[in-house]
C-alpha cells in the first residue's frame, strides 16, 4: 500500500487512495450517494408528504425528467431511510413507504401483482382481481402504510387510452381509500400521462429533475468529485474547459456524468496519470460508457453535407 498525504482529498477518503489499485478502481465503479442539490430537495418533499396528515384529497407528488436523471435514486434512498420492520413481540411487518414498478402494461390485474410483491405477500391462488384488490387494501393498513410510490408511471401509455383510464381510476382508489399520498416518478411523459385524469392531476405537484448547465452548481459538483476520486494527485475537474467537456458529451444528464468520471478515473489509475485533465476527455483510447454519448460524437464528427 502507497502511504502519503493526499492533501487534496477530503480527510474521509485519504485512505482510499492508498489502496491498489484494482481496490481503488472497485471503490470509483461502487454504488453510493451522493447528496445533491435537486436530490435533497425531492426527498425533502417526500419527507413533508409522509407526515402529512390523512385527510379526504391527499396531496401528491410527481417526479420527472429525462432518463438518467437520478428518479429510481431518490427513491432507493428514500427507502433506505425508511425502512420495514419487523416486531418479534406482535409478529407484524411495519412498512411506512410501500415502491411498486409499474407494470409493463397498465392492466389492473398486473397492477395489484406488481403491489402485492412490493409488500412481499402472495397472491390470492386463483388471481382474481377483486381478490388481489382486497388483499392489498387489507395489507396496506395493517403494515401501516403512510406513502405509495410507482415508479417507471410512464410505462401506463404502453396500454390502450382504455387501460390507461382504469389503471389511472385504481391508483385514485387506493389513495382516496387509504388516505395517503400518492408519489408517481417518470419520464415528462408521466405528466402528460397524468394530465389525462384532470382529476387526479389536480392532487399532483410537479418536481422536475433539470439536466445540469455550465454554471456554479456544475463547477461545485466536479469539484466535489475531485476530493473523493480515490486518485493520488489532484484533479482540476472545475476547471472551464472540462466543465464544457463534461457538458458537451453529456448533455448535462446525471448519470452520463457520473459514468463518464467515472470512465476517466479508472483510466487515470490504469495509465498511471493519477490525475484527470482535459486531455483525458480527448484521448482516442477513451472509451465513452453509454451508447448515447457514443452516438453524439459520432454525429459530431460526421461530415457535413456539401463539404
Amino acid at each position: 500500500m502507497v502511504m502519503t498525504d493526499y492533501a487534496h482529498l477530503l480527510p474521509a477518503y485519504r485512505h482510499q487512495a492508498g489502496l491498489t489499485d484494482a481496490e481503488r478502481i472497485a471503490w470509483i465503479r461502487a454504488d453510493r450517494w451522493l447528496d445533491l442539490d435537486q436530490a435533497r430537495a425531492a426527498l425533502g418533499r417526500l419527507e413533508d408528504l409522509l407526515v402529512y396528515p390523512p385527510r379526504d384529497r391527499m396531496p401528491c407528488l410527481l417526479i420527472y425528467g429525462d432518463t438518467g436523471m437520478g428518479k429510481t435514486k431518490i427513491i432507493r434512498k428514500f427507502l433506505r431511510d425508511h425502512p420495514a420492520s419487523f416486531d418479534r413481540g406482535t409478529g407484524v411487518t411495519s412498512m411506512p413507504v410501500v415502491a411498486m414498478q409499474m407494470p409493463a402494461e397498465p392492466i389492473e390485474r398486473d397492477i395489484y401483482s406488481e403491489l402485492l410483491t412490493a409488500l412481499g405477500a402472495p397472491g390470492p391462488a386463483d388471481g382474481a382481481t377483486h381478490r388481489q384488490k382486497e388483499v392489498c387494501r387489507r395489507l396496506l393498513r395493517s403494515m401501516g402504510a403512510r406513502m405509495l410510490i410507482i415508479d417507471e408511471i410512464h410505462a401506463m401509455l404502453a396500454g390502450s387510452f382504455r387501460q390507461q383510464r382504469i389503471f389511472l381510476s385504481a391508483i385514485r382508489f387506493l389513495a382516496n381509500d387509504l388516505r395517503i399520498p400518492l408519489v408517481c416518478a417518470g419520464t415528462d411523459l408521466a405528466r402528460q400521462a397524468l394530465l389525462t385524469d384532470p382529476q387526479l392531476a389536480e392532487r399532483f405537484e410537479a418536481f422536475h429533475l433539470r439536466h445540469w448547465k455550465n454554471d456554479a452548481r456544475l463547477a461545485q459538483l466536479l469539484a466535489s468529485l475531485a476530493t473523493i476520486l480515490p486518485l493520488r494527485r489532484p484533479s482540476n475537474l472545475a476547471a472551464p474547459a472540462i466543465r464544457t467537456r463534461v457538458l458537451d458529451l453529456t448533455d448535462g444528464v446525471t448519470v452520463r456524468i457520473f459514468r463518464l468520471i467515472e470512465t476517466v478515473a479508472v483510466e487515470a489509475i490504469r495509465s498511471g496519470a493519477e490525475c484527470i485533465t482535459v486531455d483525458s476527455f480527448q484521448t482516442e483510447e477513451l472509451v465513452l460508457p453509454l451508447v448515447a454519448m457514443t452516438r453524439k460524437v459520432e454525429a459530431r464528427l460526421q461530415p457535413r453535407a456539401g463539404r
